[in-house]
């Protein structure tokens, strides 16, 4: 299995609502993409300076499914708009094993 995390810092502007429309967009990829195995997306409440505001966690059966997923024309709608609302993100693929 492949895991797939994503962690984003969002801009100050409208943060709450742009969060939760990252959300409402993330999740709903599990109905049009199917190579997604499983996703979960969470929205933090620690308020540490080192805490990020949202993670994605997903779950592939390849490495291909993976690439699949990266460039499906609805995930990339989703990746364009939350490149324009977050600051940053940082990533994790690996190989559950």
């Amino acid at each position: 299995m492949i895991v797939h995390i994503v962690m984003f810092t969002f801009k100050e502007q409208n943060k709450r609502e742009n969060i939760e429309k990252a959300k409402e967009m993330l999740l709903a990829l599990r109905n049009t993409i199917d190579v997604l195995v499983s996703i979960e997306v969470g929205v933090n409440f620690d308020t540490a300076q080192r805490a990020m505001d949202l993670s994605l966690y997903s779950e592939f059966q390849t490495k291909e499914d993976l690439e699949t997923y990266a460039v499906h024309p609805e995930h990339l709608k989703v990746v364009e708009f939350i490149k324009s609302v977050t600051e940053y993100s940082k990533v994790v693929d690996y190989v559950r094993e």
